[in-house]
């Protein structure tokens, strides 16, 4: 008696890389977990993606999702204008300068109060918060009434002193929060092995609080290469930046590419900045940087 065959099931299996079986394998938390994600990206994103395109688009209409010709016809044009490469000079030379004051201002600062208890040690970090939880505004029209009895309107180091001010949260805090997370016992070894407090700091303490020190110093660079309130009310007309050149220029003109140009010229430094220091920025070094101690 012949054994009975069973029937192949002629249904068809579906493809292991549909959206239904990427799906199924993923499961529904993941699956959720992954659309949050994607939609968070686009919303992020897109933005970023877009303006990279106007940037190079040389011909533009309303209607038009991508630009009908590509080009450096607004580069050239940016570039062109009468102070706008030296306003591109400025930003950067106030940004760098403005990070390294800040660290030789704030890092000795953010030592004292990161190893030392004092009375009034909590209320000076909170100060430092405080300045960042208003329109600052009020505080520049303030600062330059000040700023025109001493001499400093208009001035390099005016301009500077409103950068450094900007950022004195970010490397306060940050750094503050480094020096708490080095181990007390480290310091007490090396100062058993004959080490000095000078030596122990830049062979020890330094080395570990470094990382916070560095996302520190990457907030205040790009702090300060966005700043343009004080700037404006400070520097004018002697010094110019990218972020007051940007007004006027984009009220002169219809097209969206001169806002594309400026956050080009803006985002990619930042960007290189953030991919040359990635291996420093971590959500770790950030929750210990904001918490009072």
């Amino acid at each position: 008696m012949s054994k009975l065959i069973p029937k192949k099931d002629k249904t068809k299996e579906p493809s292991p890389y549909s959206l239904a079986s990427v799906k199924n394998r993923l499961g529904k938390k993941t699956w959720g977990e992954l659309m949050i994600l994607f939609i968070f990206m686009l919303f992020f994103y897109a933005p970023l993606v877009y303006s990279l395109i106007l940037a190079f688009g040389s011909q533009y209409n309303a209607t038009d999702i991508v630009p009908s010709e590509w080009g450096f016809r607004w580069w050239i044009q940016m570039l062109s204008q009468p102070n706008m490469v030296k306003a591109v000079f400025n930003s950067f030379a106030f940004a760098i300068c403005s990070t390294l004051l800040s660290m030789v201002i704030c890092i000795p600062a953010a030592y004292v109060l990161a190893r030392f208890k004092f009375p009034g040690r909590r209320l000076i970090m909170f100060a430092f918060l405080i300045g960042n939880a208003f329109p600052k505004i009020g505080m520049y029209s303030s600062i330059g009434v000040i700023y025109y009895q001493i001499g400093l309107m208009g001035t390099f180091l005016g301009v500077l002193l409103i950068h450094v001010m900007g950022s004195a949260m970010q490397m306060i805090w940050l750094p503050a929060g480094a020096f708490r997370s080095v181990p007390a016992n480290q310091e007490e070894a090396s100062r058993d092995a004959g080490a000095g407090p000078i030596r122990t700091f830049f062979s020890v303490t330094l080395p570990i609080a470094w990382p916070g020190i560095a996302v520190a110093a990457i907030q205040a660079f790009i702090a300060s290469l966005g700043e343009s309130v004080g700037t404006l009310m400070i520097g004018l007309p002697h010094y110019r930046t990218m972020m007051t050149e940007m007004y006027g220029i984009i009220l002169d003109t219809t097209s969206v590419a001169p806002g594309a140009v400026f956050s080009v010229i803006i985002v990619l430094p930042n960007m290189l900045l953030l991919f040359i220091m990635r291996r420093y920025l971590s959500a770790d070094t950030l929750a210990k940087g904001f918490k009072m101690g």
